[in-house]
């Protein structure tokens, strides 16, 4: 018998048009897979083969809109999902209402940086599973308010830092003193990586019920992937990192980047169509995955996704990157005009515009003036000495976020400024990342002269949802957010001849540290923010996960509406 061996992950609900979904699963198998939902809306799909496995991205049609359908998982026939005998509630896709109400309430929760929950009946050393958590506390309260959808930005997989389970099953297939050592080497190895941060029964429950779009950062390739020129120059001469990359982009495209996608936007992708249609689609998407690692500006990953009048632009802030010195960009040319545009096009027809990028826009000031210089120093401007001191510093402090793109930083400034502008401003325009191991809210304001949106504009930055927080980045990022962080900052600055940026900005929340997800809650024009942290309960600190429970941390409006 066929069985199912990851998912389902529903990913894709649309209730603006035809009330449609895609639901997203692994086989052990080839099979047809179908998904039959309460009501009669219904979909099928025949499995695709890459490397082995068994995959199916099932469209979902039929669904009524303003409704709530349960929905099960038959593999040639047999029902695999729900589990027999599941503890679980039922798995349903809440389709939005089609022209719903103005005020209509739409709940965003998002985070990033998750190492795969602790094994069953073992400590976790790193505190609760935010995802985790939240998946238990809902399945304790069916009831409950759940996330409208599920933005995950980044590092859902960790290719260079493999727990203690994996290291074990990675030294049963390969020798671990030879490269890359204990970090995964090929696609078969990203497999397993997926196995095991999707397959914990709580979050395999929350992802096959909650919709969810992601975006990668550097850790689901490598850490500081794409820093530099340089760094990718000699990354390149490493006789493993070709098979890493081309691993790394291909998993992404099957475990990810398909789930992002509408139906329509998958009915004319072609390489979705190609893969499908081979017997074995390994051979067309490693070719992809080659053209995109030479190439990055011949494939987009970053998508736009609308939820009524909120508009969610995931942007690609790192395949998408210009790295030559002097003409550094976070984004190349095509992005660029891409973001624009989709942030741009009708202005009237939504009140929240959010920007999810895994990267912080407006960083601690220290850490960001400390990034500008290091660009400026890394591309010359005080000489070749430093410019070797500068790419040092850069990939020994993860020098490489907006700020040091001043450019691309600026270019996001004055865009974000035109958005925000205007009779038909959005209400809120808010940037979501991840990244950095602890939370904040920033707010910008632009200096005496600039454009000055009516827009909110909002910095909002949450991680981890399960990761170590050290000691130093604690200490680091609570200087870097006090007055004497922000006059070093500038003394920085001064010495890499790196003019003021257009935007002051300050924080107004914040920095939390621990394992926590952000929830935006829309109505209409208004906004309210909360933040939830795991936390162990206290008499049970050494336990797993599952005794844990989110605790809201802070809460605010960030309009009234």
């Amino acid at each position: 018998m066929t069985g199912l061996r990851l998912g389902p992950l529903l990913r894709y609900v649309d209730g603006e048009s035809a009330g449609t979904a895609t639901i997203w699963v692994e086989t052990d198998r080839p099979c047809t897979a179908e998904v039959r939902c309460d009501g009669g809306a219904y979909g099928s799909s025949r499995t695709f083969l890459i490397a082995g496995h068994h995959y199916a991205l099932i469209a979902v049609t039929g669904l009524t809109p303003g409704t709530e359908a349960a929905y099960e998982v038959l593999l040639d026939d047999v029902r695999v999902w729900p589990p027999e005998n599941s503890a679980f509630p039922p798995s349903v896709i809440r389709v939005p209402a089609a022209d719903g109400p103005a005020a209509s309430e739409l709940r965003v929760s998002f985070g990033s940086c998750r190492w795969a929950s602790a094994p069953v009946g073992e400590p976790d050393p790193v505190g609760p599973d935010a995802l985790h958590t939240l998946a238990a506390s809902l399945t304790a309260d069916p009831g409950a308010v759940r996330p409208d959808v599920l933005l995950l930005l980044g590092d859902q997989v960790y290719a260079d830092e493999t727990s203690k389970a994996t290291r074990r099953w990675l030294a049963e297939r390969r020798d671990l003193a030879e490269p890359p050592g204990a970090e995964v080497a090929d696609y078969e190895e990203y497999t397993h990586l997926y196995d095991e941060s999707w397959s914990d029964p709580q979050v395999r429950w929350l992802l096959s019920t909650v919709p969810s779009c992601m975006i990668f950062d550097d850790h689901d390739v490598i850490d500081d992937w794409n820093t530099s020129a340089s760094w990718v120059t000699e990354m390149r001469t490493e006789p493993w990192w070709r098979e890493r990359i081309l691993s790394g982009l291909m998993s992404y495209w099957v475990y990810q980047h398909l789930g992002n996608l509408s139906p329509a936007e998958l009915a004319d992708d072609k390489l979705y169509a190609e893969v499908r249609a081979e017997p074995d689609g390994t051979d067309r998407l490693r070719e992809f995955a080659s053209r995109a690692d030479a190439d990055p500006a011949c494939v987009r990953w970053s998508y736009r996704r609308d939820f009524g009048r909120t508009r969610l632009l995931m942007v690609d802030s790192r395949a998408a990157r210009v790295l030559e010195e002097g003409h550094r960009e976070m984004l190349d040319t095509d992005e660029a005009r891409w973001l624009r545009d989709q942030a741009l096009t009708d202005p009237g027809a939504r009140d929240h515009l959010l920007i999810g990028t895994s990267l912080p826009w407006l960083l601690p000031p220290l850490v960001h003036d400390a990034e500008s210089w290091n660009a400026a120093l890394a591309g010359g401007e005080r000489g070749k000495r430093w410019a070797r001191f500068g790419e040092k510093l850069r990939r020994m402090a993860d020098l490489e976020h907006w700020a040091a793109f001043p450019t691309s930083f600026e270019k996001l400034a004055r865009l974000i400024a035109e958005v925000g502008s205007g009779a038909d401003a959005p209400a809120t325009v808010c940037i979501l990342s991840g990244d950095v191991h602890h939370a904040y809210v920033a707010e910008p304001a632009w200096r005496e002269g600039q454009s000055q949106p009516r827009s909110r504009v909002v910095q909002l930055t949450c991680s981890p949802v399960h990761n170590s927080i050290p000691l130093s980045i604690r200490l680091g990022f609570r200087f870097g957010w006090s007055g004497t962080g922000r006059r070093l900052g500038r003394a920085f600055a001064r010495h890499g001849r790196v003019a003021a940026p257009s935007v002051t900005w300050g924080k107004t929340g914040g920095p939390w540290f621990g394992n926590q997800l952000m929830t935006l809650t829309l109505r209409g024009r208004a906004a309210r923010l909360s933040l939830d942290q795991a936390q162990a309960r206290e008499s049970e600190q050494d336990g797993r996960n599952a005794t844990a429970r989110l605790v809201t941390v802070d809460e605010r409006e960030l309009t009234s509406g």
